[in-house]
């Protein structure tokens, strides 16, 4: 079984690529499968979370290359900035993981969330897409830029913003309401 377990910047060449959604991308222990069949097992370092284009590398030199999955996400616009930033600030509330764009937000399917953010003016539309949250202001990752497509994130490495919180609740549509 193929081991990755180091995260590295540019690769000469890419050996396969690893289709995965968030959930997933978050974990820093994982065994999975290529396309090809082949299991990996994923070894990062406690809290590493994988970016879509993210490069591994494997303990026998192999490289592989994360991809973001399609995922069945929200798509949250509104008729203006202030109504937009109104629904950032509720899902950000309620600890919602969120993607933020150019003049929306993108959010896993929940239909709370949705009744939620519909009560408060926005227009949900449900779409497959990509789903690359922001790290957070406690990530310690800097922040990540996203367009409508398949942006590439980067870290500012800034470090945290804030205080660690000692207990941090975050939401995820698969938890139990």
């Amino acid at each position: 079984m193929l081991t990755l377990n180091t995260k590295i910047a540019q690769a000469d060449s890419i050996f396969a690529q690893l289709v995965l959604p968030y959930e997933l991308r978050e974990n820093s222990r994982l065994r999975t499968a290529l396309t090809s069949g082949e299991e990996v097992a994923i070894l990062t370092a406690r809290g590493t979370v994988l970016r879509n284009n993210d490069l591994l590398r494997g303990d026998d030199g192999r490289v592989v290359q994360i991809v973001a999955a399609q995922e069945p996400t929200y798509r949250i616009t509104c008729q203006t900035p202030h109504d937009l930033m109104r629904c950032a600030f509720h899902l950000g509330n309620r600890h919602t993981q969120t993607q933020v764009g150019d003049g929306f937000l993108r959010i896993c399917q929940d239909s709370v969330l949705k009744g939620m953010l519909e009560g408060l003016g926005a227009t949900v539309g449900e779409e497959s897409a990509q789903f690359e949250p922001e790290a957070g202001a406690y990530s310690g990752g800097g922040h990540h830029h996203h367009g409508d497509g398949d942006g590439h994130g980067h870290s500012h490495g800034h470090g945290p913003l804030a205080p660690i919180p000692v207990r941090q609740k975050i939401h995820r549509p698969s938890d139990k309401q």
